[in-house]
């Protein structure tokens, strides 16, 4: 098991490498830059993801822009620079680090990451690590929240579907479970905004933020009813459309253990239903479900979060992502990229490690990687 860890743990670095070498060659090639978005601000023609940040912040907020004629060829380069001073320009790149060649600020940006240097935001004036440390409470409170809640309908509701198979129960369950998965999940949370959110009917729930503006003052019993009183209406959006998958993989892995001929036996010993299920078919039923939830719980609050946190107002992940990749706020996007690359290959190894915690009888030793 050591070798197989160690050279999992080997491989993780050319991986590592190879996410982060395409994604820089891409974006080399993506139009616009954070060059072109100071010139558009200072032009005025600038349309940013929010208007939560300071136009221009930053190093270079108190540069000016000259007079130079257009026509300049280092202000050609750039969209809207014509009649813009080249050393403005010049002084812009530096100060963006785009005054070196591409491999040279590749190695440099591999080197700082190796010791979790991610920089500064552009145009948050901020440290990356500090930024998404800002931002994880609320990615982690939805996924966590979201992945414990699905987890303890799916199972139960599977095992339940499982047993009952071909029953009424077992169709009309899986009925609405699919039309559960089909409808998006920021369509449900458009619904309950209009129905439980001040929308056309109730007002029930609040539409901002994670907790209150007065929050502070809340005794802790108190705080944790505003944190799920905030968290209800997100967490209800998310986790319709989320237990589809676990729901059908639990009772498909309980109906093919319930056919096997050591289930048989335990009954023939004159082993009740109940001891039989839960004291026999359990463990090996639910092998793949309990190994998937490391993968599925940091999947969960790292990705698709985006429009949920939209409408409901919540500065999370999700959004963040989506405001760097539009404000090309390289550091961030290149910053959160290696980061959640590292911890979902982190968590692929923790996955495959949980299988032999479960069950013993799996050698990854005897198999290539």
């Amino acid at each position: 098991m050591a070798a197989y860890i160690l050279r999992r743990i080997l491989l993780m670095i050319p991986t590592l490498l190879g996410i982060m070498a395409v994604s820089f060659v891409a974006v080399q090639f993506a139009p616009g830059g954070p060059v072109e978005r100071v010139i558009a601000q200072l032009q005025g023609t600038d349309v940013s993801a929010t208007e939560r940040f300071s136009g221009g912040g930053g190093d270079f907020a108190g540069a000016q822009p000259g007079g130079a004629p257009g026509g300049d060829a280092m202000s050609s380069r750039y969209r809207g620079a014509q009649g813009l001073d080249p050393a403005f320009i010049a002084e812009l790149e530096r100060q963006f680090g785009f005054d070196k060649p591409a491999h040279e600020r590749f190695l440099l940006m591999l080197k700082n990451y190796l010791t979790f240097d991610f920089g500064r935001s552009y145009f948050r004036d901020i440290e990356v690590l500090d930024l998404v440390a800002e931002k994880l409470p609320v990615s982690i409170s939805l996924g966590i929240w979201m992945t414990l809640i699905s987890y303890l309908i799916s199972i139960p509701l599977g095992i339940r579907k499982a047993v009952r198979d071909g029953s009424r129960f077992d169709a009309w369950t899986s009925g609405v479970i699919i039309i559960g998965y089909a409808v998006p999940g920021f369509l449900f949370a458009v619904l309950l905004v209009i129905l439980f959110a001040g929308g056309s009917f109730f007002d029930w729930f609040p539409l901002r933020g994670l907790t209150s503006d007065n929050w502070a003052s809340l005794s802790w019993p108190e705080k944790i009813l505003d944190y799920f009183w905030h968290l209800a209406l997100p967490i209800t959006a998310m986790v319709l459309s989320a237990f589809a998958t676990t729901t059908f993989l639990t009772k498909n892995s309980f109906l093919e253990e319930i056919r096997k001929q050591y289930v048989l036996t335990a009954r023939m010993k004159g082993l009740g239903e109940r001891q039989v299920l839960y004291g026999h078919v359990f463990r090996n039923a639910m092998m793949l479900v309990i190994a998937g939830f490391p993968a599925a719980f940091i999947s969960s609050f790292f990705a698709g979060s985006l429009l949920i946190e939209q409408i409901f107002s919540l500065d999370g992940l999700g959004l963040l992502g989506f405001e760097s990749v539009v404000n090309r706020d390289y550091p961030v996007v290149f910053a959160t990229l290696y980061i959640f690359s590292l911890m979902g290959l982190v968590i692929s190894l923790i996955s495959d490690l949980t299988y032999t915690w479960i069950d013993p009888r799996i050698d990854f030793e005897s198999r290539e990687v």
